[in-house]
């Protein structure tokens, strides 16, 4: 009776002044190993991790973000290999939606080995900053980056532009989502279409639902029952995330990540050559202020420019060398190989790294957050099980590659108003 009492007592805390100092979330038989406790500091924390699925509005630097024409002529686009200038390969070449849009491997290759692994596209839409690099302040300029990266689609404006003007049903679909005909306008403002197409297909693709999510928001209402069914080992992994291992730091929000940049200590060099380095934020930030598809230029279909204010501020610093952005541990599982030179081939690699971190391997103006965790072999364990929490309990869904659209014929209704309604 008093056990029941003070389940009843530590979720009304929860819910509502805060004031009671832990919470019991567990099973209650006899013969289970003891509950796992939460302060009401680490409630709080669990609980900033959502809710899921975030909010989200089209971006208001590419006018065709969330329009259902755009999304189908970026999907159709996306896996069109006619793009690269052999012919070969297409962005779904490396993105494959089977693999969470990645590709499963270290390192994938277009017309050449590319010299780090291929991050995954879901939920591009909630970031801010884009590639591992930072080199891109937008979705849409960064898709445009590897239709014209020599190692991947090794493309150029005038190739995409002739391509879309002589096929007559890709020349028809532009001019839907435009409003204006690729014939009528110069190569490079084509291409730049083309960019801003395929970014409103990326963006349609969110991750759903996952366990973590049902135990964080029944902790939320008090569902002591549901909050239950939560892994014992994950609730155990859950208290290291945001305890001892100090992964919350970084790992923030919803998204789990706070989408900056950071050392690690994974290597600088590209398959251990040390003639070939991997500056990573250091050399990105040069990228993106040299780039006149930057939110500063000519493209960005904000008026107000007031979305190209991170980009004004934004500069190379020499702590930034070996930075790479901090990804998303939503569908974690499903991701691997891991680090942005996709070195580690497990989550457990992952744990490992960060348990036994050498800290002569961050540079001297690095990250001093960082510390061995000197985890044992039980935390590390409990730490991939909640983990993998993060992930849908399926493979991510996807309309397909088949399309059953009719021709498109201007001024009627296009299938794509009903394929991709919400």
């Amino acid at each position: 009776m008093k056990k029941s009492r003070a389940w009843k007592v530590l979720w009304g805390g929860v819910l509502t002044a805060g004031v009671c100092v832990s919470s019991l979330i567990g099973v209650t038989q006899a013969n289970e190993p003891r509950v796992v406790e939460f302060t009401q500091a680490e409630i709080s924390r669990i609980l900033s991790h959502g809710p899921w699925p975030m909010s989200w509005t089209p971006d208001v630097t590419n006018r065709v973000s969330g329009n259902t024409h755009a999304v189908d002529l970026g999907e159709r686009l996306f896996f069109d290999e006619k793009l690269s200038v052999k012919e070969n390969v297409s962005c779904g070449t490396c993105h494959i939606a089977e693999y969470n849009w990645t590709d499963g491997v270290k390192r994938n290759k277009g017309q050449a080995m590319v010299d780090r692994n291929t991050p995954t596209l879901m939920n591009m839409r909630h970031h801010r900053w884009f590639a591992l690099d930072g080199a891109a302040d937008s979705l849409w300029a960064q898709s445009m980056r590897p239709i014209v990266d020599p190692r991947e689609l090794a493309s150029n404006a005038a190739h995409v532009a002739q391509y879309l003007r002589r096929d007559a049903d890709l020349s028809c679909r532009y001019e839907k989502t435009f409003g204006v005909s690729p014939a009528k306008q110069d190569d490079e403002a084509v291409l730049v279409g083309v960019g801003k197409v395929m970014a409103a297909f990326q963006e349609t693709l969110v991750t759903e639902f996952t366990p973590f999510d049902t135990f964080r928001d029944a902790l939320a209402r008090g569902d002591r029952a549901t909050a239950a069914l939560y892994p014992r080992e994950a609730r155990r992994g859950l208290k290291i995330f945001i305890g001892k291992g100090n992964c919350s730091t970084c790992h923030t929000g919803p998204m789990f990540t706070n989408g900056e940049f950071h050392d690690i200590g994974v290597s600088h060099f590209i398959d251990g050559d040390s003639k070939k380095v991997d500056g990573g934020r250091h050399d990105g930030i040069k990228k993106l202020t040299a780039s006149k598809f930057n939110l500063l230029g000519p493209y960005n279909d904000d008026a107000t420019r007031a979305s190209a204010t991170k980009t004004t501020h934004v500069k190379p610093e020499h702590r930034n060398f070996g930075e790479f952005k901090v990804p998303s541990l939503r569908n974690v599982g499903y991701t691997g190989p891991y680090m942005h030179s996709g070195e580690m081939l497990s989550l457990n690699d992952v744990v490992r790294h960060y348990s036994e971190l050498n800290v002569d391997r961050l540079h001297a103006d690095g990250e001093s957050l960082l510390k061995p965790l000197k985890l044992t072999a039980q935390e590390s364990a409990d730490l991939v099980a909640f983990l993998q929490t993060l992930n849908m309990d399926r493979a991510p869904p996807w309309r397909g590659k088949e399309y059953a659209h009719p021709p498109c014929l201007l001024g009627a209704k296009s299938a794509a108003d009903a394929h991709y309604a919400p």
